[in-house]
């Protein structure tokens, strides 16, 4: 039994670790107000306690060639140093925080060295690492998971695991405001509006931005009165104002830094890169056509690893092509452009189609809003006991 203040080393890289790892920190308060939490975090991890011996920002990796090489070896000696001051002064548990290639080996290690650890958010072996099972297996003592099938999926392997829910599903409403997120966005009520999201990391927006505005020249041209908004993480704003300018589309969109929640709201339809950014979409209950586009050599390894036929998450959690994907060098600008439409004229013309998508979204809403933090923190105190 550990004492009644555990301390707890954690490590989360990117936004959306801090999130997770931020949540996690409320449920492990609530239950232990004086717990001890240390590492590499955020700003909402640090709002709630937490000593960042490093920021997270610090495990990002951007840029290439000689900056990219610079960057992982600053990473790779972050580990080293973290490795041995928590071997030297050891936590009761150690959390790692997504950033599976960074944390799972990290974990490994301190487990051999006798500390507990916890591995929150499951890689996802189910679609394109199988691989990763035998390092899971050595590294973590529990997982905690955010989709409801992976529990069973880990014990098949042996590996202790508790779903917990997906925060996402309780930070977005059941039920949209759209006409608030409208009103905040300048559109009016009875605009069609599409939103275009083409991606969070600066990779993605070189190989997606350019199809996709293409695609919404096409769109404008045979929908006049469109409204097309794409929120924009603010590091990279400037760079898809540069890819639209190319395009020609520049003046026929309405590009904001971040909101994208409030976008997603707002929107009819979503032409939107794979990754988190569907489920948020799927969440706010609206119609999306799905799409990505990487290097050819890149794409050909990931298909290789494919476990399944889906690679949108709102497509694998409800187990079919609820959403159209177009992947690769099917992301043609036409191919795009009218799979949008097609939607679109749905509303008018089939809004039974809509309706049924946005029940099958809801339920899937349903299945994913849990007690985030307070299952959570239930499990680390069962792993403690």
């Amino acid at each position: 039994m550990v004492a009644e203040s555990p301390r707890v080393a954690m490590v989360a890289g990117e936004t959306s670790g801090d999130l997770l790892a931020g949540l996690l920190l409320d449920g492990l308060r609530a239950r232990w107000p004086a717990v001890a939490s240390m590492g590499i975090g955020g700003p909402r991890m640090q709002e709630r306690g937490f000593h960042a011996w490093w920021p997270s920002e610090r495990l990002a990796v951007h840029g290439y060639s000689v900056e990219l090489v610079r960057r992982l070896l600053g990473i790779l000696r972050i580990r080293r140093q973290l490795r041995a001051r928590l071997l030297a002064d050891k936590p009761d548990v150690f959390i790692g925080v997504d950033a599976p290639d960074f944390n799972l080996g990290l974990e490994a290690d301190l487990r051999a060295a006798g500390i507990k650890t916890v591995h929150f958010v499951c890689p996802s072996i189910w679609a394109w690492r199988a691989d990763r099972v035998e390092k899971i297996r050595a590294s973590a003592d529990h997982v905690l998971c955010i989709f409801p099938f992976e529990p069973e999926l880990l014990a098949r392997q042996g590996i202790a695991a508790t779903y917990v829910g997906h925060p996402l599903a309780s930070v977005i409403p059941r039920v949209p405001d759209k006409a608030a997120a409208r009103a905040q966005l300048g559109l009016a009520v009875h605009d069609e509006v599409l939103a275009i999201l083409p991606g969070s990391r600066s990779a993605e927006v070189a190989y997606i931005a350019k199809p996709f505005f293409q695609a919404a020249a096409l769109i404008k041209k045979a929908r006049p009165a469109i409204k097309i908004v794409v929120p924009a993480v603010p590091a990279l704003r400037a760079r898809i104002e540069q890819i639209a300018r190319e395009c020609g589309v520049l003046d026929a969109l309405t590009i904001v830094t971040g909101q994208s929640h409030s976008v997603l709201a707002a929107c009819d339809v979503t032409l939107i890169a794979s990754g988190t950014a569907t489920l948020e979409a799927a969440l706010f209950k609206r119609p999306m056509v799905i799409s990505y586009h990487m290097h050819p050599i890149s794409w050909r390894l990931m298909r290789r690893k494919q476990l399944q036929p889906w690679v949108g998450l709102p497509n694998i959690l409800c187990r079919e092509f609820v959403v159209p994907e177009l992947l690769q060098d099917a992301a043609t600008p036409d191919a795009l452009a009218t799979a949008v439409q097609d939607w679109l004229d749905a509303r008018l013309q089939d809004p039974a189609r809509i309706q049924r998508l946005e029940q099958r979204f809801t339920a899937l809403h349903d299945d994913l809003q849990r007690d985030t933090p307070r299952l959570a923190a239930h499990a680390i105190q069962n792993l403690l006991a």
